[in-house]
Parts: structure tokens; C-alpha cells; sequence
């Protein structure tokens, strides 16, 4: 359906009616604009990072210096997309300070990620991006119980080993 511009809408993957700014867990995936990838590789079953991985990798987990109603869980940097948990926590002591929404979060870390890893272009030599660093939009997942947490952390957890079968590996081979 195109918008008042004679463009087409996009569909928004986001539950509708969900409070994105509520307190929750969020399993959240950000993808390389074109699965380049450009954070390292997979030997072996184990990503090895690159400096640019590494960097994504220390920007995710200081987000909650960014973000101090929210917790960082497990979270893996692939070569071409982090998988990670965010926690949103709130009490009733919130005041003063907006609750950032989900999309904010996720926002402020690929800007940033895309201004630091701009800068290891121009002064570390990393390999250049064509485009944007990443993919316009993010999959998200709202965690709703304990056991689909667990869940989410094995899977976090074991994703560098599936990564011969990974739809995200420009490399893959092997397809189940």
C-alpha cells in the first residue's frame, strides 16, 4: 500500500499494541547491510573477532551505561550480525528520565557502531562497507517466560556452531 509519497509502506514486523518502553526481556538481532562480513570469522565452531567485532562486541555491552533502566544478557557477535538480550527493567522509582523504547536502543547502538566503525576505515584500515554498515531495519523477539529465555540463551550460545548452516553465511554450503 503505498504512503502519502506514492511510496510503498513497509510492514512493520513490531507487535502491535506492544509497549516497546515496558519493562521486558527482548531477544534482538542486527544484521550487516548485505551479510558482509566484516566482524571476523568462524574457526572451528568459535568466532574469532576481529578488531571491528570486538568493537560491535564492547559497544553492546555498554549499553547500559547509555541506557541505565536496561541489562545486557547473553550475546554473540557473528562475522555478519550480533544476536543479543536486552532487559528493560523498571520500578517504581522512574522519574525524571524518559523510558527508552526498544527501537531507541537499538538505534543509538547502530549509529554508534556505524560512527566507530567509520573511524576504524579511515584509521585502522578496516574494510569499508558499501552503503550503510547495517541493515535498515532488526528482528526482535519479546521474551515472555523463563523457559523461552533459556531458550534464546542456548540458542545465542550455540549460534557460532551452526554457522556452516546460518541463512547469514554469504558462504554457507551446507542447507538443511
Amino acid at each position: 500500500m503505498p504512503n502519502g509519497q506514492g511510496w510503498p509502506q513497509r510492514r512493520s514486523i513490531r507487535l502491535g499494541g506492544f509497549d516497546y518502553a515496558g519493562a521486558g526481556a527482548y531477544f534482538v538481532t542486527v544484521c550487516v547491510q548485505h551479510r558482509v562480513c566484516l566482524f571476523g570469522s568462524v574457526i572451528d565452531d568459535e568466532v574469532r573477532l576481529n578488531e571491528a567485532g570486538e568493537t560491535i562486541l564492547d559497544r553492546w555491552t555498554r549499553l547500559p551505561s547509555r541506557y541505565a533502566r536496561i541489562e545486557v544478557d547473553a550475546v554473540v557477535v557473528m562475522p555478519n550480525h550480533v544476536h543479543g538480550i536486552i532487559m528493560v527493567n523498571h520500578d517504581d522509582d522512574w522519574r525524571g528520565e524518559p523510558r527508552p523504547v526498544l527501537g531507541d536502543i537499538v538505534g543509538w547502538f547502530k549509529t554508534m557502531t556505524t560512527n566507530e566503525y567509520i573511524r576504524g576505515v579511515r584509521e585502522r584500515g578496516w574494510e569499508p562497507f558499501p552503503g550503510r554498515l547495517w541493515q535498515r531495519n532488526y528482528y526482535e523477539y519479546i521474551i515472555r517466560n523463563e523457559r523461552a529465555h533459556e531458550r534464546i540463551r542456548a540458542y545465542i550460545a550455540a549460534n557460532p556452531s551452526r554457522w556452516p548452516f546460518d541463512e547469514e553465511n554469504p558462504g554457507r554450503t551446507i542447507t538443511r
